[in-house]
């Protein structure tokens, strides 16, 4: 992990509100200064299902993480774009039922990396966690570094949770998505979800986001979206609001954000 905590500290810029942070503020944690609660509370105005949506992305990966490890096998985790730690991490999940699995965490937010050495100390002795401080723009080196940790000839499940909306190219989006799975090998698993313009109030919810200074998420359509697993045969139930992949509350009902899960034949 590059720099000290000093370094990485002088970095923040709390005064303007960032991506993690407020995703961390909607979902009850503490890492986030009063520019991203400014930033948070401005969309939750026009947009209270921003807090449901961002505990029902944690929900999401820790089916997936499940069904990914105890059904399908897998033992090593890219996930890229992670976000700050908060319960339910997937080294975590995958490790409390696989102990040898192996997890490597890519992000580009200072405050994100200062948190990963308390990560790395709760992995478990037979597993490995770490962490690759990079930019999902660049998977190369994401690939590069990740070969460190994890075995490219063996299955690796690829993970994007909510954070291509910040790439306003949709060709860049595919690009990258593209480059990543065309690294890893056949049995692997795209695991994508993103917001979606699915509804007039979660579209105000993104402009008011981008009026509070916080960097512009797009909203794309769930059949843009469906593009990115192109080659890849989506399990079931395939693309739909992330509270209906496989539910374990019988009641789950639809949110403006789409997700799936797909196997690299």
């Amino acid at each position: 992990m590059a720099g000290t905590d000093a370094e990485l500290a002088a970095k923040l810029q709390p005064d303007v509100p960032h991506a993690a942070r407020i995703w961390n503020y909607w979902m009850g944690g503490s890492d986030n200064f009063p520019s991203d609660r400014a930033a948070g509370d401005a969309v939750a105005e026009v947009y209270p299902e921003i807090v449901l949506m961002a505990q029902q992305s944690r929900l999401f990966l820790t089916r997936v993480v499940r069904h990914l490890t105890a059904e399908a096998g897998i033992r090593q985790f890219l996930d890229i774009g992670t976000g700050l730690p908060t319960m339910q991490n997937t080294h975590a999940v995958a490790q409390g039922i696989a102990p040898d699995s192996r997890i490597v965490y890519v992000d580009n937010d200072p405050m994100v990396l200062m948190h990963a050495r308390a990560l790395l100390a709760s992995t478990t002795s037979e597993g490995v966690t770490t962490y690759v401080p990079a930019d999902y723009h660049q998977p190369e080196e994401i690939l590069a570094e990740a070969a460190k940790t994890l075995d490219f000839d063996k299955p690796i499940a690829v993970m994007f949770m909510g954070v291509m909306g910040y790439e306003p190219d949709l060709d860049v989006v595919r690009s990258i998505v593209e480059r990543t799975m065309d690294a890893v090998p056949s049995g692997s698993y795209l695991v994508l979800w993103d917001g979606t313009d699915t509804s007039p109030a979660v579209v105000s919810g993104a402009e008011r986001l981008a009026q509070s200074g916080g960097v512009p998420y797009i909203l794309r359509n769930p059949e843009d979206l469906d593009t990115c697993f192109s080659g890849l045969t989506k399990v079931e139930p395939g693309l739909v609001p992330i509270p209906l992949w496989r539910p374990v509350d019988a009641d789950a009902v639809g949110i403006d954000a789409y997700g799936a899960v797909a196997r690299k034949p």
